[in-house]
């Protein structure tokens, strides 16, 4: 996974953001732990199975669906939810479905 540092990307408050695959990364960020390019890489395996453009268009019309509903409208998007749970187990993408992301995205949290 290609790594940018960056003073823009991603927005103040975050750590970093996938895009396309390439990971931009705050330039005042301390080293990415293992789990957080985990988290990135589960996201970049989600976009690949949604061919990138459809992958971002999802995204945003789930995060502004989540706006109405009670919670954190961006922990509870079905890509977050996925990524979130399993960042943590470094052996998940070696044994992910295809579309794995859809299992979380009825189910309450």
């Amino acid at each position: 996974m290609r790594i940018i540092r960056s003073s823009y990307i991603p927005f103040r408050g975050f750590t970093a953001m996938n895009l396309f695959g390439v990971l931009c990364v705050r330039r005042e960020a301390a080293e990415l732990s293992s789990y957080t390019l985990n988290h990135e890489k589960i996201h970049s395996a989600q976009m690949r199975e949604m061919l990138y453009i459809p992958f971002y268009i999802w995204y945003l019309l789930e995060w502004l669906l989540r706006l109405l509903l009670p919670g954190n409208a961006y922990r509870n998007i079905s890509f977050e939810r996925e990524a979130y749970k399993y960042q943590n187990d470094l052996s998940y993408l070696s044994r992910r479905g295809r579309f794995a992301w859809f299992r979380f995205l009825f189910r309450a949290r």
